[in-house]
């Protein structure tokens, strides 16, 4: 079982986070941030990743170092589970609607942090959440979790639909490229055959 525990603290907030990445979809999550939470339900539940996150931060500011943390202690949990990402099938990518909106999300489990972020939300907040902090998000998540993720959204209208677009996609994208591929076996999807550097 691919699982994994990391507790961050700092002066502004303290987040732990758990994963089994082969696990059915069980999450319990408290961050302080409600639509946060709602969004973290969405990745456990599309990933079938079990997943616990707690956070506690400076939240009598806003919700920025809370949703940042918290990208960063699920990315770092995710590349701990990962290990040498032996048998993986590293690549995936998705196109998931969500009424209006839809969005793409393409992921390489790579040992390469990169995001590439082609999103345009129509209001500011969305449930209370600064939009422009899901960017802020995922970047932590791809930075620490080392990995390519390339998230797009080439329509939409409603700011909840898109974002609830965008998580799923990356669940189900996440959920694809993690899984194992008996016929890479023991193998290290990389003609370098590493994919932790």
């Amino acid at each position: 079982m691919r699982k994994s525990s990391v507790v961050r603290k700092t002066t502004e907030t303290e987040v732990s986070v758990s994963v089994n990445i082969d696990g059915d979809g069980r999450s319990r999550i408290a961050t302080g941030v409600g639509f946060l939470d709602h969004m973290l339900e969405q990745v456990s539940w599309h990933s079938l990743t079990d997943l616990e996150v707690t956070a506690k931060g400076d939240l009598h500011i806003d919700a920025h170092h809370t949703t940042e943390d918290t990208g960063i202690t699920l990315g770092q949990c995710l590349a701990q589970a990962l290990g040498d990402r032996r048998g993986i099938r590293r690549y995936a990518s998705i196109e998931l609607p969500m009424d209006e909106a839809l969005a793409t999300c393409a992921i390489d489990l790579s040992g390469r942090p990169y995001l590439v972020w082609r999103v345009d939300f129509p209001t500011e907040k969305v449930g209370g959440l600064d939009t422009e902090l899901f960017r802020e998000f995922f970047q932590a998540v791809s930075q620490h979790a080392r990995m390519t993720l390339h998230v797009s959204v080439p329509y939409g209208h409603n700011s909840h639909h898109i974002a609830e677009a965008i998580f799923k996609a990356f669940a189900r994208a996440f959920r694809a490229a993690a899984e194992l591929d008996p016929r890479q076996a023991d193998r290290i999807p990389s003609t370098k055959g590493t994919l932790t550097a």
